[in-house]
């Protein structure tokens, strides 16, 4: 499959395969619903996506997973890997990009390849580097500042790779919406785990104004027990995220047809963790909401059904031109 992938792409460079190869595998073992919702897309698009993910996926594990490190030990790692991305879309042949790690060199090449904007990578590195030294957000506006980088400009950087069929700067705001959208859905499911790592992004505001505070979340997840006024807080938080969807919604008709079923799978799947969230109470100081695996069968096989309904009508448009059929007769499973 990856190599049917690579082959429909163009990349025909071994090294340059191998780099893809590795950011998809950042993508398949760090992001179950992107992966899946990205083998919706035709296998052209596919290695694209991986490499704008997998890029995201090892500077955010940089941040993370060196938890305990000292924090100028991680920033001199993001500078390297920053570094290695700015040889890469330099000289994309060069001696120098060819030593640069390979999630550099397969996100260089998809930006050559699909002309994405090199600033939307710089101000991804700096929401990065903030994380080093940001450990709160006193206000919406603020946590927005830094969603920018962190969220907003994934969802810019995929359009080129998705296609559009009204104009790019329609389809913009509605992109960058729904990444911000996806991100505040991981911040809602996360915040036991990233209290753990010394970080709140719930603001501080909304916090105060249900009369929670950092200890008050410390004392929850320490003692296992639960509190009216964080449960109130966090259903705020829900609420301002399901609005981010709201505003993304639109977009989703601006896109290409054939890319439309990958990106509504996503935006389904990642609003259900709301549903899950309020489900379970809200207790996401004490465990991670999950939808339920029926439901992820469900929207996948959905996008399975419109995948073909896409593809079908994109073979009748252009007679010629070789479309692979969907995966309908795959299980779930075999597809996630």
């Amino acid at each position: 499959m990856t190599t049917r992938e690579l082959d429909a792409a163009g990349v025909t460079d071994p090294e340059l395969r191998a780099a893809y190869l590795r950011s998809r595998e950042l993508n398949a073992r760090h992001g179950r619903t992107y992966f899946l919702a990205t083998r919706l897309l035709t296998p052209d698009r596919r290695p694209a996506v991986h490499a704008l993910y997998g890029f995201a996926r090892w500077a955010d594990d940089i941040v993370d997973a060196l938890d305990g490190a000292p924090e100028d030990e991680r920033a001199r790692a993001l500078d390297r890997l920053g570094d290695d991305l700015a040889r890469t879309l330099a000289h994309d042949d060069g001696p120098g990009a060819r030593e640069a790690h390979p999630v550099a060199r397969a996100l260089a090449d998809t930006a050559r390849r699909h002309a994405i904007a090199h600033d939307l990578f710089t101000d991804f590195l700096a929401s990065m580097r903030s994380d080093l030294r940001v450990t709160s957000y006193a206000t919406y506006d603020d946590l927005r500042g830094y969603m920018h980088g962190s969220a907003a400009v994934i969802g810019l950087q995929m359009l080129p790779v998705l296609g559009t069929v009204t104009p790019r700067e329609e389809a913009a705001p509605h992109a960058a919406e729904l990444g911000v959208a996806f991100q505040l859905t991981n911040f809602l499911r996360d915040v036991g785990e990233d209290l753990d790592r010394g970080r709140v992004y719930v603001p501080g505001d909304l916090l105060a104004a249900h009369g929670v505070d950092r200890g008050l979340l410390r004392h929850c997840r320490d003692t296992g027990r639960t509190d009216g006024r964080v449960t109130a807080a966090l259903r705020e938080f829900a609420s301002l995220t399901r609005a981010a969807y709201r505003r993304a919604a639109p977009g989703i008709a601006m896109l290409s047809p054939v890319s439309r079923p990958c990106i509504r799978t996503a935006f389904v799947l990642y609003g259900g963790i709301l549903d899950a969230v309020a489900a379970d109470g809200y207790a996401v100081l004490h465990r991670r909401s999950v939808v339920p695996r029926r439901r992820r069968a469900l929207v996948a096989a959905d996008g399975l059904v419109r995948v073909a309904a896409a593809r079908l009508t994109d073979r009748r448009r252009s007679p010629g031109a070789p479309v692979e059929a969907a995966p309908a007769g795959r299980s779930y499973q075999e597809v996630a």
